[in-house]
């Protein structure tokens, strides 16, 4: 069986959706490529941000629940999300954050690279993390400068009550474990590098972890095409795992189970991608819907609130 190939994108649960719009365009300054709805509940939006081109690996993904109440940190669930900023740029993002009242963890050096942990408004944990250059297509309309952009998704953190079943779990994906930290331990793709690792805790008397605004719903695996993502699922699926069969979201396909410990993991296609709907120069822009919920418009249209993007934030370099 072919490796996965590393983060596709994460998604999360946010409150307000339009708060979630001002921090995730206007504060950290990346792109909304795609504004939609949850294909499983269209009364709520699902919202896409990324580098400027929405390539995956860059993606950042967020149901705003408005009405659901805080999830609750704990085992079988992601607990930080992690951000690739370029090398010496940690001094730029404190000044920025700290000016719009973010709140703010001491920097720190995880497994070699600076990382500057924070809070989102609705409590979500990231953190920015100096890393080598990485694929990625700045986006000049954010606000921020392109030598300080986020280049995408660097990696995850969860906790685990048990982590034998996730470890060998991991290792039928493709992982390795590559060393240990503060009671973290680090699984990584090869060759290795921002976007293929995940970070895990073993809390074996933490309680479990719920769901909630603030708390992320699933992480998402790169899978070449089809044919791999049916590679991949066949395994899942022969270690006496469940998994959905591979549903169509637009922009690309998905699979999704729950990993050993409880994590939900998908499977998420490369392609066909963002544009396939949209001229790229006008990503975000118009509420998009999938071809099957185009004769619902009117009806999801009515249900959910106006959305505006935010201006860019401009800070001096």
């Amino acid at each position: 069986m072919r490796p996965v190939l590393g983060l596709h994108h994460i998604t999360a649960i946010a409150g307000s959706a339009q708060g979630n719009l001002d921090f995730y365009a206007g504060v950290l300054g990346l792109r909304l490529v795609k504004r939609s709805v949850n294909q499983d509940d269209p009364g709520t939006y699902h919202l896409f941000y990324a580098d400027a081109e929405g390539r995956p690996g860059t993606d950042l993904t967020f149901f705003p629940w408005e009405h659901l109440a805080p999830g609750r940190k704990g085992v079988g669930l992601t607990v930080e999300v992690q951000l690739a900023v370029p090398q010496g740029s940690l001094a730029y993002w404190e000044n920025r954050l700290g000016r719009y009242g973010v709140p703010l963890g001491a920097p720190e050096v995880r497994f070699g690279e600076r990382a500057l942990p924070f809070r989102d408004p609705d409590g979500l944990e990231l953190a920015l993390v100096e890393t080598a250059p990485r694929p990625f297509s700045p986006w000049e309309k954010g606000g921020v400068p392109e030598k300080h952009q986020i280049m995408g998704l660097h990696g995850a953190r969860v906790w685990e009550q048990a982590l034998g079943p996730t470890e060998r779990f991991l290792d039928s994906l493709g992982f390795s474990y590559v060393g240990h930290q503060d009671g973290w331990r680090r699984y990584a793709l090869a060759p290795g590098g921002s976007g293929g690792f995940l970070d895990i805790k073993e809390l074996p008397q933490a309680p479990r972890g719920r769901w909630g605004v603030g708390s992320v719903h699933h992480l998402a695996w790169r899978v070449e095409d089809l044919e791999h993502q049916m590679e991949v699922r066949r395994m899942v699926l022969s270690q006496g795992i469940p998994a959905t069969r591979s549903i169509d979201r637009f922009w690309f396909r998905s699979v999704y189970f729950s990993e050993p410990g409880g994590v939900v993991f998908e499977l998420a296609t490369d392609g066909p991608g963002f544009a396939v709907d949209e001229d790229p120069a006008h990503l975000g822009e118009r509420l998009v819907l999938p071809p099957w919920l185009e004769p619902r418009r009117a009806q999801i249209e009515a249900g959910l609130p106006p959305l505006e993007l935010p201006q860019p934030r401009h800070e001096r370099v």
